[in-house]
């Protein structure tokens, strides 16, 4: 239609779909709390049907990056990890993707964040770190304030990599995996030496991380995942 970019189907529609491409582009020139162009103007501006630009802004309202406020227009807002978990949650969904898949997501974050986090040896987030394995050295083994320590230490690691970046993809996965995480943590408190072994795997991210030893940090990432996946196993054996 006149070399308008017009809509795709649902079911075709990819990274490349030509009017999503044009407004996204739009929308990463303006900065949040910015009002975008009416619709008929944006609809022209971008040569796009304005039925295909409706959906294309409904798709962005959704996900949180757009406000719609009546009778004063639409608007860029600041994109929150809380957004993006809803839409992964029904991305995980449709996709069929396995949790097996998203833990190696979460490891290759945490990987780069310990990288970063050692080169950049920022003292507060480190200190942070270091406080969290001190509250799991003074919690009970069954002590609930293990697993609340476990997560400010993660939580302490991204902050200290001090890359935005990072910490929004972690935090949006994070609440993906909630529950999984959850039932997992469960799981490997009923063994007899759980706490040590979390203050063990959590220290020596820390001392690697505060020495600036990048590969040793990501090392101690490594080793910090698969003592787990070796103890959820070990866990599964118990309970059979």
């Amino acid at each position: 239609m006149g070399g308008r970019a017009e809509a795709v189907s649902a079911g075709d529609r990819s990274v490349e779909d030509p009017v999503s491409a044009a407004v996204s582009s739009l929308v990463r020139q303006l900065a949040p709390g910015d009002r975008l162009p009416a619709e008929r103007e944006l609809a022209a501006t971008l040569n796009v049907s304005r039925s295909a630009l409706r959906d294309r802004l409904s798709q962005l309202e959704g996900l949180g990056v757009l406000e719609r406020r009546t009778g004063s227009g639409t608007y860029v807002r600041e994109l929150e990890s809380a957004n993006l978990t809803s839409a992964l949650d029904l991305a995980v969904s449709a996709s069929r993707l396995s949790l097996a898949a998203l833990h190696s997501v979460r490891v290759a974050l945490e990987r780069q964040a310990a990288r970063e986090a050692a080169r950049l040896g920022e003292p507060v987030p480190i200190a942070y770190m270091r406080k969290a394995v001190k509250t799991m050295e003074e919690s009970t083994a069954s002590d609930p304030d293990i697993s609340q320590a476990d997560l400010s230490f993660h939580r302490a690691l991204f902050n200290a990599a001090a890359n935005p970046a990072l910490s929004f993809f972690a935090d949006a996965l994070r609440g993906v995996l909630k529950e999984d995480l959850a039932k997992r943590r469960e799981r490997m408190r009923v063994l007899p030496d759980d706490r040590q072994v979390m203050i063990d795997v959590h220290l020596a991210i820390y001392d690697a991380v505060q020495s600036g030893d990048e590969q040793a940090a990501m090392q101690a990432i490594d080793h910090h995942f698969d003592v787990i996946d070796q103890r959820l196993l070990a866990a599964s054996a118990e309970a059979h």
